[in-house]
């Protein structure tokens, strides 16, 4: 009750939210989906938390650096409280025009004056105020420094932006940072079993939904605005998916076929599930697999209002698998996910490179696995959604290295531009405006 009491209106959930993602491993969507189902707050102030708080996350290592320079060096350590509110406050004074400075400086002082006294409200009331008059004069690392200049002025963590040097030249990084950045887009798929495209189009029209066709794949929607589609009538019935184009890559090249046997190893929440479900027009079998029952009960929650009757779910571990082989098998391997920064900008600050050194080694068992499972002939794609080739590349180049049965095979059924000379699939959000991914399409030779 006296949480409610202190982390009430939009400001203090936000504060809260951020306290937990700090403090805990929990992720940002997890946490701020549950305070939006729980709270009394207007449709209006929902959007504002929803924006206040990814703004925070994604501009976090800006902010702080700002706040560190105001503070003397002594802005780390704040309580946790300050530093969230001081960091809500700074982001509606550098990023949203319509809340006048004043409005988020009189928020973040009255918060602070509610839980830790007047004494500390009128710190952060005299630092709001000097950072407000001071805006001109904020300066930011030499570009020279290149490290330091990248992190602080672009906001991602020490350890990428390292990783990044390995990779672009520094105009590039920049490119790539800020297209992490962004503000999200929502992408929907039409549901082909429920709906043909035409008809889709004209019922967003009918219900002034606006929208821009997507480049690469037929059926994908990327609307011009952020709204609550799983409100939507027509989302409730079953007659698309939010669901990235990029997405949608692996699930082509796999070409699952009516009547086929398909493995989804790591099926859970279902989006490639459902549009392998709707290439194959719910004939044949798809086994969805995950590790975890509660991610399956999701999954198929989704897959039944999007009217999907050919999937059998198993629990099981896709390392250790070792049912009937199948026609075709989908590898969506757990990855570092570096390549929807622009959605899950938690996810830079979550992740270390030890992560990423431990889910390559995951990444390799479920390949070998999979081998053991496909028919000969059969394909099998594997696909991340991160950009970081010690994920993608390198993972692939090893597995042929260690299975000469199987060869790339380049996909025909996709845009040549997204095709590099290795046949890899390749997407990156500051140059195709979807998120970053890898899919790759491995024929297994006959025996």
């Amino acid at each position: 009750m006296q949480e409610e009491l202190f982390y009430s209106g939009v400001r203090g959930i936000a504060v809260k939210i951020l306290n937990r993602i700090e403090q805990t491993d929990a992720y940002l969507d997890k946490i701020l989906d549950y305070e939006l189902k729980h709270s009394n707050l207007s449709s209006q102030d929902k959007a504002l938390l929803y924006e206040i708080v990814h703004g925070v996350v994604r501009w976090e290592g800006k902010l702080d650096w700002i706040l560190t320079g105001f503070m003397k060096g002594n802005f780390s350590k704040a309580m946790l409280d300050i530093k969230n509110a001081l960091r809500v406050a700074l982001y509606q004074i550098l990023y949203l025009d319509k809340i006048p400075h004043y409005a988020a400086l009189n928020e973040a002082t009255e918060f602070i004056k509610k839980i830790h006294g007047q004494k500390y409200a009128n710190f952060v009331n005299a630092l709001l105020r000097n950072i407000v008059n001071n805006l001109e004069n904020i300066r930011f690392p030499d570009p020279e420094e290149k490290i330091s200049y990248l992190t602080n002025t672009y906001s991602h963590p020490v350890w990428l932006v390292k990783k990044y040097l390995t990779m672009y030249e520094p105009d590039e990084i920049i490119k790539i940072m800020l297209a992490n950045n962004e503000k999200p887009k929502i992408t929907l798929r039409v549901n082909r079993l429920v709906v043909n495209d035409d008809e889709f189009e004209k019922i967003m029209q009918n219900d002034d939904i606006e929208y821009v066709k997507t480049n690469y794949i037929k059926g994908f929607y990327q609307l011009k605005s952020l709204i609550n589609i799983k409100n939507w009538k027509y989302f409730k019935e079953g007659y698309c998916n939010i669901q990235d184009e990029s997405t949608g890559l692996s699930v082509n090249i796999l070409d699952a076929k009516e009547g086929m046997r398909v493995l989804d190893m790591c099926a859970a929440p279902g989006g490639k599930t459902a549009y392998i479900a709707e290439k194959m027009k719910n004939t044949g079998e798809i086994v969805a697999l995950d590790k975890f029952e509660t991610r399956l009960n999701v999954l198929m929650t989704n897959l039944n209002r999007l009217k999907v009757t050919n999937v059998k779910p198993v629990v099981g571990d896709a390392a250790t698998y070792d049912e009937c082989t199948f026609d075709r098998i989908l590898l969506d391997a757990p990855c570092s996910g570096l390549g929807t920064l622009s959605k899950k900008p938690d996810i830079k600050w979550k992740r270390t490179y030890s992560d990423i050194l431990r889910l390559i080694d995951i990444q390799e068992k479920l390949l070998n696995n999979a081998a053991k499972l496909l028919k000969p002939s059969g394909i099998l794609v594997y696909s991340t959604c991160t950009t970081i080739p010690d994920e993608n590349d390198d993972v692939i180049n090893k597995f042929l290295k260690n299975h000469p049965e199987f060869s790339i095979e380049k996909p025909d059924n996709i845009p040549s531009e997204l095709v590099d000379d290795n046949g890899f699939v390749k997407t990156f959000p500051h140059i195709h405006r979807i998120d970053g991914s890898f899919c790759v399409k491995l024929r297994k030779n006959s025996e």
